[in-house]
């Protein structure tokens, strides 16, 4: 009925000659008064906040047919930062008067039915500017249609090409039409937002259909007066929010609020012929991004004339942090990147030069210039690479994070493709095998930014493969294929496939380890054409006469390809028929693990895997360690949206007992996205061959005979293939494989000769103990930026909102040693053995960490937002001797006392809400975002406040050193900003060495460990008279000795002494440890009896002569009906001291929250009094029953999850290693 009445409404209009459809008249003269304002914060009372407001007036005229000239003035920018009610915005006539010079020029744009097309300016403005203009004319783009009240449109604004939601009322009173316009700002077909950095990440879609880290909402209302010659604006509000959490937006979030408003002041006819100087295109509506790898979020300085800066921060941050780490400059680092970035590439020649000479400067020098991350750096790393004079060690390191920093631009990538055809580049092997693992990696990076990636920056790669297997270099074919495993792309799948047993269309014998390669070389195209994967890898799987090694990796690639319940049946179905117990186990093992898998990513997967386990557990399930395994454990929080992944992996074959294969891998899930982290892979290809089926006469006790045994093995080294690796390793990270080593026969027998007699004159390890015995010093400093991962997105306002995660590192390394070796070795390094070696050495080592989280506006003029900082010292000074007495296997170790307070580890951090411009760079408001006095108003909800502090000290008065650790923090939380307020305020915790009060004064602080001969047996009563449980005729060996000694001069010593004991009987182990206080005028002992056989048993006493006090513990693991696992763990006391009665009672009284948090129940009854019990038993495979009983109540819960699978050997109570199913 509205809708009717709204069309005759506009019949009669029409009939008046008055249109509503939005238009600007080429005659008429348009006033508007224009104010934006965004602010940062989280929306809570009493938390600081701070913006930024932007007021003028804009003039609009029409010059032309559909053109119109727009002239901004009464400019003024007031930034804010505070807290409400307490502080205002704040006129800031510096950044007013820079940005009033570029808006005072003329800006012309095409406007027609509604929409504005291309805008012009001056070439003189900025793109900053012009997206303040932006944000402007996005008012009218705007679609009023005259036959509908509700509608909706795909079209062109500020944000990008998104979906508009239309609504028309009408005011009865003026006849103005109402016209509200909802933007999904979230879900545009073309979108105005940009990611730099975490381009490796995997996005995980079902993870983000659980929950989102930013959403956004854009409204736009309108009130529209009709004339003869269309609508006109005369009021207009936008409003835009969004909530930003580093985790799950349901547990809290950081807040923006974008307003703004627009009111026609004034419309006249006395448009008159406006005069303009040169302008350009500027683009069209769609927010535009500018030099966004300059402006950092986190700092603004004048990057006027940058290098004497950038040098002379070099200098400053290089003397500051040699031999330890000053941690107030560290954050300078990230000045200095910022400053490179802005060097032309004939300045960073030139600062070569000056700093090359200095080994410091040189250093942080090629440190640093891999943050450029664009075309100067590859320009610079080119000249340098045809000029050799960097050290192969240089230009590796170098090579390696510049590539991985590099922002991945077709022209980036093309001129990156210099450096494999470079002969400095194939100089070393090392050197050649990273350039063509890292420049894999940029095509990667590549192929994530440009879709569909061509071909032509995998084209060098494929190349090499080619090559490689036509000429059959085997080592070459190997990097060639690692670099196309870096890469991902799915183009060269034709190419990894002639490499392939059983699919290549010319079969090529080739050796495991290059199959191997190719099979994992398919490891990233998963994500981006899992079906081409799928087929290759299931097609080698049922491939029987393929080797079982490559069938087991083949099957991890299938895997990770995420196959269909389908695909997993059909696995299912041929693994009944499998004949070889190391693929079958194998595949058994890991979908076993995949079956309780709870990551998003594995949903599918995980249902598919527990229907599989089901039907192959009859078969597969008593298969042991001896065989392949492929373990799998996880965790996730929809409530954080993070999780863990944890596998590792070990291929077999039935030969050899060293395993072919050991992989270890773990991953990070965070707010959609899989990281994955640190990889690690041994191949043991010659090493396997020779050690064989077994080593004779090894028992496995890792005693003398044994060694023996290993080392009659390895003397048979010659007998090893020349072209077969002696031993592989890789490592990964983020998936990308940026080392590998082969060690060939010929390390092998340079590592051995270096230990022969023979060539003792000439061998490295002389070499290096004599000058250890003349003195060296070592000193090695690194700053490194971790992580550099952004995403930014245009906001109403025309200003980029910026997500920005910083993380940069400064580790310093610093050791001065002198050694003494008496009798020094003359003929081999073997004479050590019978030599006492006593060493002086002090140094430093440490590692300072900062990490800032962003969020707010950030252009090259100002930057407003929330920034969380974090600062993590660890520092470790050292100042020491030590001496080993091989023959007496006697150890020693002698430190100084303290005599000055030394933090080893520190944590701070913060919150702030910031404010800073580039007219005042050094004036940056920098507000931590809990008031000092939180004192909330009357009128709102009190929230939440929290201010622990603590500082416990424990002092070693004997020696005159204590342990001190003390934290304080600072939150104020509602309940629904859970779990995001856990890192919102002040954090400060720190753990310290302090020097202590002591009675003497102490000379040195002395430790010595003497592991005793065990071929002395005596009676316990002489070595254990307080232990009464052994019996006179125990045959005791005493294991060690260890002292810990406070040395004052002319006195005795004073401390703790330690012996320990074993005495086995029969199948029962026994062990004792006794520790006694020496000194004059004590005789406190402790003792602690321990015994295993089918029960864990400890016994312990300590006091005055060991009988003050006493306490026992046991625990027993067994089955339940001869099925279940079940653990059993109890701890009984007689006599503890108050200290641990009191902390007893207090940790009893927590309990019962904390159990209540995790899902337990609770049941009030009377247990034993000195007494506390816990049994754990297998509920079924994925959940355990657990039950404490503490002496006034117990706590229990059934059928608990438990992250991880029991192995499905639980079902039989003897695990066999049975081949026969």
């Amino acid at each position: 009925m509205r809708g009717l009445l709204l069309c005759c409404l506009v019949a009669l209009a029409t009939s008046q000659n008055l249109r509503y459809d939005n238009s600007l008249d080429q005659k008429n003269t348009y006033e508007y008064k224009y104010e934006g304002e965004v602010n940062f914060g989280l929306g809570k009372p009493n938390l600081a906040e701070s913006g930024v407001r932007i007021t003028c007036k804009i003039s609009i005229v029409g010059i032309g047919e559909q053109l119109f000239l727009l002239q901004v003035s009464e400019m003024a920018f007031a930034e804010y930062n505070g807290f409400e009610d307490k502080n205002d915005y704040e006129f800031s006539p510096k950044v007013t008067k820079r940005l009033a010079s570029e808006l005072a020029e003329p800006f012309v744009f095409e406007y027609a039915n509604g929409h504005v097309g291309a805008i012009f300016g001056s070439p003189k403005v900025s793109t900053t500017v012009v997206n303040i203009i932006r944000g402007i004319l996005s008012f009218f783009q705007v679609t009023v249609k005259t036959t509908q009240t509700v509608y909706e449109l795909r079209e062109t604004g500020i944000h990008g090409q998104c979906q508009s939601n239309y609504a028309i009322e009408e005011n009865e009173e003026t006849k103005d039409w109402i016209v509200t316009q909802v933007v999904d700002v979230t879900n545009c077909w073309q979108r105005a937002a940009m990611y730099r950095g975490m381009a490796t990440a995997v996005w995980d879609r079902l993870s983000k259909e659980k929950g989102e880290s930013v959403i956004s909402a854009m409204k736009y209302n309108y009130t529209i007066k009709p004339t003869a010659n269309g609508g006109v604006i005369t009021r207009a509000q936008g409003f835009e929010r969004q909530h930003f959490s580093a985790f799950n937006v349901k547990g809290g979030s950081f807040k923006m609020e974008a307003t703004k408003n627009l009111v026609l002041l004034s419309m006249n006819n006395t448009a008159r012929g406006r005069t303009y100087g040169p302008i350009e295109t500027k683009g069209n509506i769609i927010y535009k991004f500018e030099d966004v790898d300059i402006n950092i979020p986190i700092m603004m300085q004048n990057l006027d004339n940058p290098v004497p800066k950038a040098i002379e921060l070099i200098k400053r941050l290089s003397e500051a942090n040699s031999g330890t780490i000053d941690s107030a400059t560290t954050e300078d680092s990230m000045k200095l990147y910022h400053l490179l970035r802005v060097t032309p590439f004939e300045e960073l020649e030139n600062m070569w030069k000056q700093l090359a000479e200095n080994p410091k400067y040189r250093r942080w020098f090629l440190d640093s210039i891999v943050e450029i991350a664009d075309v100067k750096v590859l320009n610079f790393m080119e000249t340098r690479f045809k000029a050799n004079d960097w050290t192969p060690s240089e230009a590796l390191q170098t090579i390696l994070i510049a590539f991985h920093h590099l922002d991945p631009t077709p022209d980036n990538v093309g001129m990156a493709k210099v450096f494999l055809k470079l002969p400095f580049s194939k100089s070393n092997t090392y050197l050649w095998q990273t350039v063509a693992l890292s420049y894999g990696s940029l095509v990667n990076k590549y192929c994530v930014h440009y879709l569909p990636c061509p071909v032509n920056p995998l084209q060098p790669l494929l190349e090499m493969a080619t090559e490689a297997l036509r000429s059959g270099n085997k080592e070459e074919m190997v990097i060639a294929l690692k670099a196309l495993g870096n890469a991902g792309h799915p183009k060269s799948m034709k190419t990894i496939m002639r490499f392939l047993p059983g699919m290549a269309a010319s079969p090529v014998d080739l050796p495991l380890r290059v199959q191997s390669a190719a099979v994992q070389a398919m490891r990233l195209i998963t994500t981006r054409d899992p079906h081409s994967v799928l087929e290759v890898t299931l097609t080698m799987f049922l491939h029987k006469h393929i080797p079982a090694e490559v069938r087991m990796l083949a099957f991890k690639i299938l895997i990770a390809s995420k196959p269909s319940m389908a695909l997993v049946s059909i696995v299912t179905a041929h693994l009944q028929d499998e004949t070889d117990l190391q693929v079958a186990s194998f595949v058994y093992s890991y979908l076993h693990d995949l079956a309780s898998s709870r990551t998003p990513n594995n949903h599918y997967l995980s249902i598919a895997s527990s229907l599989a386990v089901k039907i192959l557990a009859p078969r597969f399930g008593r298969l042991c360690h001896y065989y392949s395994k492929a373990k799998h454990a996880d965790w996730f929080d929809e409530r954080w949206l993070t999780g863990i992944t944890s596998e590792f992996f070990m291929l077999r074959n039935a030969s050899n007992i060293i395993p072919s294969e050991i992989v270890s891998s773990g991953k990070f899930h965070i707010i959609g996205r899989i990281i994955e982290l640190l990889e690690l892979g041994v191949r043991a290809d010659g090493i396997k061959d020779l050690i064989g089926a077994g080593i004779p006469g090894f028992k496995g006790d890792f005693s003398m005979s044994d060694l023996m045994a290993i080392f009659n093995v390895l003397q048979k080294w010659e007998s090893l293939d020349n072209d077969k690796p002696v031993l592989s390793v890789y490592s990964r990270i983020t998936g990308q494989e940026w080392f590998f080593a082969d060690m060939s026969k010929d390390t092998l027998r340079n590592i051995i000769t270096a230990f022969s007699p023979a060539a003792w004159k000439s061998s490295p390890l002389r070499a290096m103990i004599e000058s250890l015995q003349k003195g060296t010093s070592w000193d090695y400093t690194r700053a490194f930026l971790v992580l550099e991962a952004r995403y930014f997105q245009a906001t109403t306002l025309g200003l980029p909102v910026e997500i920005s995660k910083y993380y940069n590192t400064i580790t310093a390394f610093n050791i001065n040693a002198k050694v003494a070796v008496n009798p020094s070795p003359t003929e081999s390094i073997v004479q050590l053995l019978n030599s006492e070696i006593t060493m002086e050495t002090d140094g430093y080592a440490g590692c300072t960490k900062d990490f800032w989280v962003f969020y707010g506006i950030n252009t090259k003029l100002f930057q407003s937002g929330s920034e969380l900082k974090i600062k993590r010292p660890l520092a470790v000074p050292w100042k020491l001797s030590a001496k080993i007495n091989v023959p007496e296997r006697k150890f020693e170790l002698d430190f100084p006392p303290s005599k000055k307070e030394i933090e080893l580890l520190s944590i701070r951090s913060d919150l702030y809400a910031v404010s800073r411009n580039i007219e005042e760079p050094d004036s940056a408001k920098m507000t931590p975002i809990m008031s000092p006095s939180a004192d909330p108003n009357d009128d709102v909800i009190e929230p939440y406040t929290w201010h622990p502090s603590s500082k416990m000290c424990y002092e070693y008065n004997i020696y005159g050193v204590g342990f001190c650790m003390e934290y304080e923090l600072k939150r104020q939380y509602f309940h629904e900003e859970y779990p995001l307020y856990y890192f919102l305020g002040y954090s400060n915790m720190a753990f310290k060495i302090i020097p202590a009060q002591t009675t003497k004064a102490v000379e040195k602080i002395h430790f010595e460990l003497d592991v005793l001969p065990s071929k002395h047996p005596v009676s316990a009563r002489q070595l254990l008279g307080t232990m009464r449980s052994l019996s006179k005729n125990s045959t005791t060996e005493a294991i060690f000795n260890f002292k810990a000694f406070a040395i004052c001069e002319n006195q005795k010593p004073e401390g703790y002494d330690a012996v320990m004991y074993y005495s086995p009987e029969a199948s029962i182990k026994n062990a004792q440890l006794i520790v006694s206080q020496v000194g004059a005028s004590t005789n406190w002992k402790m003792c602690v009896e321990t015994s295993l056989d089918a029960e864990a048993k400890a016994h312990v006493t300590w006091g005055d002569e060991s009988q003050t006090y006493d306490m026992s513990m046991e625990a027993t693991a067994a089955y339940i009906n001869g099925s279940k696992p079940e653990l059993k763990a109890k701890v009984q006391w007689r006599r503890i001291s108050e200290y641990m009665t009191e902390l007893g009672k207090r940790i009893e009284r927590y309990i019962p929250g904390v159990a209540l948090l995790y899902g337990f129940s609770e049941r009030n009854e009377r247990n034993p009094e000195q007494e506390v019990s816990a049994t754990v038993v297998a509920a079924w495979t994925d959940s355990v029953d657990v039950e404490i009983k503490l002496p006034e109540y117990t706590v229990y819960n059934k059928a608990m999850s438990f992250p991880v699978l029991w192995s499905s050997q639980w079902l039989y109570q003897n695990m066999t290693c049975s081949t026969e199913y």
